[in-house]
This record gives C-alpha cells, sequence and structure tokens, in this order.
C-alpha cells in the first residue's frame, strides 16, 4: 500500500455544528484507516465570522485591523480543538495548532496578510508522531509577531500553502457543493458538474464570479504545483480535479459560464486624449488600494474620450471620491457611476484554438435582447458587462447555446 500525504480543509456549513464535526472527524478517520497521513485544515463554524465582525461593529466604530484580527481568528481555534476532540473519540490522535503555531509567516498588513514564508516543522513534527495535525485556517503570525488574517478565502490559502510546504500529494477542499460546475446550479438548473478543470480556467472561474475557491488559493496551487480536488462534506463523493493542463487532450471550447453582479462601472467623461491621464487616473486608484477591473476607452473624438472601468461595489464610492478629486487635474468633465450591472463570462481552454466563439457569443445575448455594454478578453475567456437583471437570462442562453446542458 502506498502512504500518500493528504491535506483536507473543511469549510464553514462542513463544521457547522456539532452533527457536521463528527461526520468530518469519521471521514478523517477513514482516510487514516485508508493508509494515509492527513493534515486537517478547518474554518470557523458556520457564520461564526460573520457574528463576530457584527459584534465588533456593535462595540466599534473604529475597529483596529491588528484587533480586530485578533477577535476574528478565534473562530478557526474553536472549530480546530472541537474537531481534535472529535477525533479523540474515533481513536485517533491528533493535535490542534493555530496559524502562528503551524508556522505561517505573513506580511504585516492586517485583516489581509499575504504569506510570506512557510515553517511547518511542529506539523511534520506531529505527523512523524502518528498524529493528525488540525490547523486553524485563515491566519498566520507577522514578522511583527503579530495575529494576523489572510482576508476572504484565507483558510483555502492555508490549506494549499501548507500541501505545497509538505509536499502533500492532494490538497482536499470540502464544502457544501459537490464540485465545479458548468455554471451556478442555482441559475442553471441544468448546469453539470466537471470532472477535471486546468488551473488556467479555475483562475478565470474563480476571478469572473465562481464561488467555489478563492482566486488566490488557486494561484498559490497553479505555483506550487498542488493538485486540488474540491468535493462534497455531505456526499463525501468524488468531485472536481484541478490539475495541470493535459496537452495530450482536447479541451472543450467552452468548460463554464460565470455570473457576477458584485461590480459596478465608473465613467470618466470629457477626458483629454494625451498621453499620462489614464497613468495618471489609476496610479491614484491604486494608490487607494482600489482593485480595477474591466476597462474600456472610447475612441478619441476632437481631442477627447471617456474612460471607463469596473470595480467592486465595496469600492464604488472611494472610487468616485478618487475620481472626482483627480477630474480636475487632468481636466476631465464629469465622473459617472452605475451600480445596475452585471457580468458574464465564458471560460474554456479550447477557445485558444476555436474560431467563431466570440460571434456565437455576441449573437447569442442579440437573439435574446440583452445589450453589451463592456467587453474583456483572455485566450480563454470572454466576458461581457450587461445590465444586472439581465445577468441570469444571459448565463442561461449561454450555457445552453455552447452545448453545457447536461444531458
Amino acid at each position: 500500500m502506498v502512504m500518500a500525504l493528504v491535506v483536507q480543509k473543511y469549510g464553514g456549513t462542513s463544521v457547522g455544528d456539532a452533527e457536521r464535526i463528527r461526520a468530518v472527524a469519521d471521514h478523517v478517520a477513514r482516510t487514516r484507516e485508508a493508509g494515509n497521513d492527513v493534515v486537517v485544515v478547518v474554518s470557523a463554524m458556520g457564520k461564526f465570522t460573520d457574528d463576530l465582525i457584527r459584534l465588533a461593529d456593535d462595540v466599534s466604530p473604529t475597529r483596529p485591523p491588528r484587533e480586530l484580527d485578533m477577535l476574528l481568528t478565534a473562530g478557526e481555534r474553536i472549530s480546530m480543538a472541537l474537531v481534535c476532540m472529535a477525533l479523540a473519540d474515533r481513536g485517533v490522535g491528533s493535535s490542534s495548532f493555530t496559524g502562528s503555531q503551524a508556522g505561517i509567516i505573513t506580511d504585516t498588513d492586517h485583516t489581509r496578510a499575504k504569506i510570506l514564508e512557510m515553517r511547518p516543522d511542529r506539523i511534520r513534527e506531529a505527523l512523524d508522531a502518528g498524529l493528525v495535525p488540525v490547523v486553524a485556517g485563515f491566519q498566520g503570525v507577522s514578522t511583527e509577531r503579530d495575529i494576523t488574517t489572510l482576508g476572504r478565502g484565507g483558510s483555502d490559502v492555508t490549506a494549499v500553502a501548507l500541501a505545497a510546504a509538505l509536499k502533500a500529494d492532494v490538497c482536499e477542499i470540502y464544502t457544501d457543493v459537490t464540485g465545479v460546475f458548468s455554471a451556478d446550479p442555482r441559475v442553471v438548473s441544468t448546469a453539470r458538474r466537471l470532472s477535471k478543470v486546468s488551473f488556467d480556467e479555475m483562475m478565470e472561474i474563480a476571478a469572473t464570479g465562481g464561488r467555489v475557491l478563492m482566486l488566490r488559493s488557486v494561484e498559490f496551487a497553479r505555483r506550487h504545483g498542488v493538485p486540488l480536488h474540491v468535493r462534497s462534506s455531505f456526499t463525501w463523493e468524488p468531485g472536481t480535479w484541478i490539475v495541470e493542463e493535459d496537452p495530450t487532450m482536447e479541451e472543450a471550447v467552452v468548460s463554464a459560464v460565470t455570473d457576477d453582479k458584485s461590480e459596478a462601472k465608473v465613467t470618466v467623461g470629457g477626458v483629454p486624449d494625451r498621453p499620462g491621464v489614464a497613468a495618471q487616473l489609476f496610479r491614484e486608484l491604486a494608490n487607494r488600494g482600489i482593485n480595477v477591473d474591466m476597462i474600456v476607452q472610447n475612441t478619441s473624438a476632437k481631442g477627447m474620450t471617456d474612460i471607463s472601468f469596473t470595480v467592486s461595489k465595496t469600492d464604488l464610492d472611494a472610487a468616485r471620491e478618487t475620481c472626482n478629486q483627480v477630474k480636475n487635474e487632468i481636466g476631465a468633465a464629469e465622473v459617472t457611476s452605475d451600480d445596475s450591472i452585471g457580468r458574464v463570462s465564458i471560460i474554456g481552454a479550447g477557445m485558444k484554438s476555436s474560431p467563431g466563439v466570440t460571434a456565437l457569443m455576441f449573437e447569442t445575448l442579440s437573439e435574446n435582447g440583452i445589450n453589451i455594454e463592456m467587453i474583456s478578453t483572455s485566450s480563454i475567456r470572454i466576458s461581457c458587462v450587461v445590465r444586472a437583471e439581465r445577468v441570469d437570462d444571459a448565463v442561461r442562453a449561454l450555457h445552453t447555446a455552447f452545448g453545457l446542458d447536461a444531458a
């Protein structure tokens, strides 16, 4: 029997109550009985992190970031201790570790820290001693020895980073869905589970609204060559593998259709069409920590142009404020915004060698009376901004047009 090292990450719904925690302990025990070494990474139970954020809001409008990190890491610590207790009842020796005890070293950017270095010596020692290390996800310790959190999706990043550092054979991400689907099953009832997705495709899916895996974790896995397996902790059935692209296999032209209604559009109108203007505008946005996604600049007319771009709705007020500050400096006429937009994207590794994909996408939207406001492309993705109320219609129409509906 070949021993494998498996990192298993369990999300909030997977450890949502005592019954779910016992089910997780049963599965960890089964994985061990199959002859594998196991490292477990856990999120906070259910909506516990959201509850802590609400409590912080009630107590303090200031919420010092250092103290917020200290508060939020409590959720994962509760989960890790309870999982270890459940494992003990099954005769499985285990030991819990906080992010700092697990050797996760981060930068000093509280609430959205990035991992700088992994020192998993204590995790290796626990494995050598025949124990199951149970690690609190979402957290680490900064170079200044403060507790930090890794931001949204941080537990996935913890799991992938540990898998990379320990040279694990696979990193299993357990959630409440059975894998990665060709579209959001809540929008498209005929969506089907994908058995395998390339890292490049998964990065595009995550970046354009796919809610199964966070982009940072997929980037980390790709960079370090960590195979990911997205599975359900409610059915335990095989899910979706995210792996390196297989050059010997013919890829599907389009693998998935994604949607995202979390963005807003900002337009800076009447901008002088001269070198350096766009650079000045987007430098100021970057200095404010505002992440810009799609950008469109109209063809110049009489030396003036319009620049439109999308940002997260949570950054809209800050983006408008920044643009209004820069407006006079660059000689722009006005700043407008629109938060009633949505994005629909088609993704597929086979698009690189398949002419006609763009035409079919645009024809399908046109036939359904859906107007395209902005377009963005990569070698394996086409994204269109449309009215928010037509996004679901667009997803369903494109899913059918590209032959993705389940038989």
